[in-house]
């Protein structure tokens, strides 16, 4: 089957941010994107998964262009978008929106579902003032409410209906591509379950390509095509879904599956836990491999020797020993993590 073609790249990208009021720090930086290169395919979900402050927020916040990157560089269907001007990014917009993890947070307290999902329309210029009004029905309808709800506020709403109003807003200039930043990691589960189905529809009906952001590996597992899986700014395996979730070949992949939970006590009893310890300062991140702090696999190479993201197999793998017969990975993630429980 011929691969669909890329709509979205990003090539050697690097967000740090200065670290500043304190004199003996003016030349050290926050390493929150080291080097980042993926591609997105047109209408796939291509998932990045990490524990917290990894690095994956600040990746998709430079994918919209709502931060400026350091370095490296952000292809929109070709197109160089890494520091075009607001006025030159402005129509390009409409392509990318994005769902934020807080839908309470994400919207604006004094204003009603409906004012808000209108000013999505004004701000691009889309259709007469009736227009707008029909849409805000439609994209309503469209997320499971009902045309009610556009006279209601955010605080009249449950935390599953704030997110379908972020979500609608999202729909609202029609784009190509949706960044979802931990869409449900703030629901409750059955509520989870049903954003989750919502999202899958939307995709299916409107063609939408996804960005799928996650602390849970299992999670994303069920929902998504390609897997990036970051630690401390940089991606150390990426892989097709069925390939990641048939076998892991790095060990920060592997602790994520284990972390993940599970239904059956019994399979929970005799689940390895293999991460220890608090993510390293990215400030000063580890000299050698970034995860050998933590790894339960390290070797003194590890310590001093920086791995490079390199091909192994069906996947790209950021560890010097992933692949080699004497090294404990790759492991079956599903008999690990009840993937598919």
């Amino acid at each position: 089957m011929t691969a669909a073609p890329t709509v979205l790249s990003v090539i050697d990208l690097v967000k740090h941010y200065p670290v500043r009021g304190l004199p003996w720090a003016t030349k050290r930086a926050v390493h929150a994107v080291d080097g980042v290169s993926l591609s997105l395919r047109r209408g796939e979900t291509l998932a990045i998964v990490g524990e917290s402050g990894c690095g994956k927020s600040t990746l998709a916040r430079n994918l919209l262009r709502l931060e400026e990157p350091t370095d490296g560089k952000i292809l929109l269907d070709g197109q160089d978008i890494t520091h075009l001007k607001a006025r030159a990014m402005r129509p390009l917009r409409r392509r990318i929106q994005i769902v934020f993890q807080d839908p309470y947070a994400s919207l604006n307290p004094r204003w009603s579902v409906g004012a808000t999902l209108g000013m999505a329309l004004r701000l691009h210029s889309i259709g007469t003032r009736a227009d707008r009004r029909q849409r805000v029905v439609a994209l309503l309808e469209q997320v499971g409410l009902s045309a009610n709800h556009a006279a209601s506020y955010p605080h009249e709403l449950s935390g599953g209906q704030r997110q379908r109003v972020a979500i609608a807003r999202a729909l609202a200039v029609e784009p190509e591509i949706v960044v979802c930043d931990e869409p449900v990691s703030a629901l409750d589960v059955s509520i989870q379950a049903q954003v989750i189905n919502l999202l899958r529809r939307l995709q299916r009906e409107f063609s939408l390509t996804y960005v799928f952001i996650s602390h849970d590996l299992a999670l994303v597992s069920r929902i998504s095509d390609r897997i990036a899986v970051m630690y401390l700014g940089q991606i150390v395996e990426f892989a097709q879904t069925r390939d990641l979730t048939r076998q892991i070949m790095h060990p920060y992949s592997q602790a994520l599956f284990a972390a993940a939970p599970v239904a059956d006590p019994r399979a929970a009893s005799v689940r390895r836990r293999l991460l220890s310890g608090d993510v390293p300062s990215p400030i000063d991140p580890p000299a050698g491999c970034r995860f050998h702090t933590r790894c339960p696999f390290v070797r003194e190479r590890c310590r001093a020797d920086a791995p490079a993201l390199r091909e192994v197999e069906d996947r790209l793998v950021r560890c010097h020993f992933a692949g080699e017969p004497d090294f404990p990975l790759p492991v079956a993630a599903g008999a690990s993590a009840g993937v598919g429980a």
